[in-house]
């Protein structure tokens, strides 16, 4: 299954799941020479309701996803993946993921973490690996 994916998307919010998940996707994206689409979606629920702590919050959470996509680009580069797509969004990170696997880009594969860092957001509304699996159409590799 895993031999013949040629889009893989992986979905990091930052935790340590989300790093382990990048790399497997690097490790089979160099298997079968498949395009990483490396996604990470800023969470509107997490940020505050003031419009200033709202710019002020979201200016420096999209500066850090910046420079982290750059250094994404370069390892991949580094662990032979020459097709690298980065998708930064604001929005719900679940639903996102979800949209951008059926309706934006050609995904086959989508490879996320069993847990992130939205802690309090999961035990309010469930968690996003718990969507994802639940909702895709297309193969998800749960990574632990």
């Amino acid at each position: 299954m895993l031999r013949n994916c040629q889009n893989v998307l992986v979905a990091l919010d930052g935790s340590d799941q989300s790093e382990k998940a990048f790399q497997e996707a690097l490790a089979i994206c160099r298997m079968n020479k498949a395009k990483l689409y490396v996604l990470s979606v800023i969470n509107n629920a997490e940020l505050s309701t003031s419009a200033y702590a709202f710019a002020k919050i979201f200016d420096q959470e999209k500066l850090r996803l910046e420079t982290d996509m750059l250094k994404k680009i370069y390892d991949a580069n580094q662990h032979g993946v020459e097709e690298v797509e980065v998708i930064v969004e604001v929005g719900d990170p679940k639903r996102f993921i979800i949209h951008a696997a059926t309706e934006l880009y050609p995904i086959d594969l989508i490879i996320i973490g069993a847990t992130g860092k939205g802690t309090l957001t999961r035990a309010v509304v469930g968690s996003t690996t718990d969507y994802v699996v639940n909702h895709s159409k297309c193969t998800v590799l749960v990574v632990k």
